[in-house]
C-alpha cells in the first residue's frame, strides 16, 4: 500500500464504548474512508481483521485500558495493517505499552484534522516498516540459502552466494527466488524416510 492510497481506507475501529466506535467511524466517513468493522469485543477483533484485510485499524481507549491493550494485540497478531490509539486523556505509561505491542501513532480523541494526520504519519511509517522488514526478511532467506550450500556442498560463503547468484542468471530468477527454493527444498532432502542420513 502506498501512501497515495491516503484518499480511500478501509479502516477497522474498535472501542470498548459504542458511543466512540461511532464518533470515530462518522469522523473517518467525513474524511472519505471506508469503515469496515467496528468492534467492541477482542474475540471478533481477530476474526473482522482476516476477513476484512483492512488498511489501517483505530483502536479507541477509554477507561478500560486492559481492554484496549487487548484489541492492539489481536490486531497486531494478525499483522494485518498498522493500529492508531484514539485516547481519551494524556497516559504515557498506556502509550507507552501500546507501543511495545505495536501501536504506530496516537491522537488525544482525535477529530477530523487530527485523524487526518495520523492516517498520514502511519501510513507512511508503515511502508518504511514494511519495506525495511521485508528486506530483512528477503536478506535472512539469502543468508540461510547460502549456509545450507556451505554445508551440503563444503562452499566459502562468497562461493555460496556466487552459486546462487549464478544459478539466478542461468534461469532468468532473483537471487531471492532461488534462495527461498533452496531453503524451501531443503527440508525435504536434509534426512532420509528411516531417519537416517
Amino acid at each position: 500500500m502506498g501512501v497515495s492510497s491516503i484518499d480511500h481506507l478501509r479502516v477497522l475501529v474498535a472501542d470498548e464504548r459504542v458511543d466512540r466506535l461511532d464518533q470515530i467511524a462518522a469522523v473517518l466517513r467525513v474524511l472519505g474512508h471506508e469503515v469496515v468493522a467496528e468492534l467492541t469485543d477482542v474475540a471478533g477483533v481477530a476474526r473482522a481483521t482476516k476477513r476484512e484485510r483492512p488498511d489501517v485499524a483505530i483502536v479507541g481507549v477509554g477507561e478500560e485500558k486492559e481492554h484496549a491493550l487487548k484489541l492492539i494485540s489481536e490486531i497486531v497478531h494478525q499483522a494485518a495493517c498498522p493500529v492508531i490509539v484514539d485516547i481519551d486523556a494524556e497516559d504515557p505509561a498506556f502509550v507507552d505499552e501500546a507501543a511495545t505491542r505495536g501501536v504506530f501513532a496516537y491522537v488525544k480523541h482525535g477529530g477530523r484534522d487530527e485523524i487526518k494526520s495520523a492516517l498520514e504519519i502511519v501510513l507512511r511509517r508503515y511502508a518504511e516498516f514494511t519495506r525495511v522488514h521485508g528486506a530483512l526478511g528477503r536478506q535472512a532467506i539469502i543468508e540461510q540459502a547460502k549456509g545450507i550450500l556451505m554445508e551440503r556442498h563444503g562452499l566459502s560463503a562468497r562461493d555460496a552466494f556466487e552459486s546462487l547468484r549464478q544459478h539466478a542468471r542461468n534461469t532468468n530468477q532473483t537471487v531471492y527466488d532461488v534462495a527461498e527454493a533452496v531453503t524451501l527444498s531443503y527440508s525435504l532432502f536434509r534426512s532420509s524416510p528411516t531417519g537416517e542420513d
